[in-house]
């Protein structure tokens, strides 16, 4: 592989043996980047990490097949058929940086205590991984979830419709031959997005791949 090929490279492998990657998205979107891992190799330190290196909203993204196979929906889309008016009202329809969010709902594991903690939260990484692709399953997801919770849902609407996080992450899961269940989050400096050198740099200091959204197609 040469040039932007030899960092995606990079970043399939990285994700494969369970190491994090810096994933920038673009400047012309939100200009964030995001620590993301599969959400199969989670473990308490590595969610730890992302809490408290990252420190943005930890998520969980999945495919729109995964999604449709278990029932679930954009949380806009409950927003606006809950038949409150005000609900409907503040529904979000469109970010700032000009597309649909990504959000569905937040869940828990249903042997989780709080859900809010990291052990409770690598139970429900887990378990969703289990149940996303060709394993979706949607009694087993009524079975092992419970929402409102701690971890929220992405519904990725692949990268011909959008660009963000959500879908770049997953179309790596892809590449990598791993499940749609991956998760992700921001990367915060103090009352802003963390720069872009400081992302590199983190990246540098702690040997993760920094890969931009520009190569991923």
């Amino acid at each position: 592989m040469h040039g932007k090929n030899l960092g995606l490279g990079k970043a399939l492998e990285s994700l494969k043996r369970g190491k994090f990657v810096v994933l920038f998205d673009s400047e012309k979107r939100e200009a964030e980047a995001d620590l993301v891992l599969p959400a199969g190799f989670a473990t308490p330190q590595k969610i730890a990490v992302m809490r408290k290196d990252a420190g943005g909203l930890l998520c969980m993204a999945t495919d729109g097949k995964t999604a449709k196979a278990l029932n679930l929906p954009f949380a806009s889309e409950v927003l606006v058929k809950s038949g409150n008016t005000t609900l409907k009202t503040i529904a979000l329809k469109k970010t700032a940086y000009g597309d649909a969010p990504a959000f569905s709902i937040a869940i828990n594991h249903a042997n989780a205590f709080t859900g809010v903690t990291d052990d409770d939260k690598v139970l429900a990484a887990i378990a969703f991984t289990k149940i996303s692709g060709k394993n979706a399953n949607r009694k087993e997801f009524e079975r092992q979830f419970h929402s409102p919770g701690h971890l929220p849902l992405l519904i990725g609407r692949g990268l011909e419709r959008r660009r963000g996080h959500t879908e770049l992450a997953l179309r790596l899961c892809e590449l990598a031959g791993l499940p749609p269940a991956v998760l992700v989050c921001e990367m915060l400096d103090i009352g802003k997005a963390l720069s872009i050198p400081k992302a590199k740099a983190y990246a540098k200091r702690d040997n993760l791949v920094f890969l931009e959204g520009s190569e991923i197609s």
